[in-house]
């Protein structure tokens, strides 16, 4: 049975050519649904895949504290009805305020945080709900034109019964000047559809005198859906 996108523009373009990697990454054929196995259906849940390993402040378990503006991001993960989606595993990993991610493969010139790891995981409650505690990512260059600055971003992870359930897409802050030069986040046609990736500024998740905080929902799928990497 092929897989239908059923809201036009909403998704990522496929392959996107200004997104120079695409053009050899992106699917040549229409996805598929596959119907979950029995060992899918009954396998591990998110809760028990988490474990020990919970972690909603990025900021803590080190020396010492990281280098940036300390920011707190939350939001509900919800599904097309916009009702919550309890216990699903939400993972972020992200650059430090430098621009740098602590990964043996990024080679920016520019300093790394021995008080920064950039990860964390936590489950969504009963009413959809997530928050972390991290530092304002930095903006990075990427090679992939001339002059080429990836804005500001922290990726995100919504895992469902299985990995094949994966959900995977990226958050953006409000006023970044570089989303208009940026072919990823350009890679969506529609407009309404593009501006679900950039968080609002929520001062129900800042600290006052601490951190400024920023919201950021999820939406599965449906009309409303947020656009999620898929094939890149």
């Amino acid at each position: 049975m092929a897989f239908h996108k059923p809201f036009w523009g909403t998704q990522p373009e496929q392959p996107f050519p200004p997104y120079g990697s695409t053009v050899k990454r992106a699917p040549q054929r229409r996805a598929i649904a596959i119907t979950a196995t029995a060992s899918e259906l009954t396998g591990p849940s998110s809760a028990a895949l988490l474990g020990t390993h919970a972690k909603h402040d990025l900021t803590s378990g080190h020396a010492g504290e990281p280098l940036g503006e300390r920011i707190y991001v939350g939001g509900r993960v919800l599904d097309e009805n916009g009702r919550p989606v309890a216990n699903t595993l939400v993972e972020v990993w992200q650059c430090n305020s430098a621009g740098r991610y602590l990964h043996a493969g990024d080679r920016h010139d520019a300093p790394l945080d021995p008080n920064f790891t950039g990860e964390g995981r936590v489950l969504t409650d009963r009413d959809g709900r997530y928050r972390f505690k991290t530092i304002r990512p930095g903006a990075y260059p990427w090679k992939n034109h001339h002059n080429a600055w990836r804005p500001a971003h922290i990726h995100f992870s919504l895992l469902g019964l299985s990995f094949g359930t994966r959900l995977v897409t990226q958050m953006y802050f409000p006023g970044d000047p570089l989303l208009e030069f940026d072919p990823i986040y350009q890679s969506i046609p529609d407009v309404k559809a593009r501006q679900k990736l950039v968080s609002s500024l929520d001062w129900e998740h800042a600290q006052p005198e601490y951190a400024l905080g920023y919201r950021f929902d999820l939406c599965i799928r449906g009309q409303l859906g947020t656009p999620w990497e898929q094939g890149r």
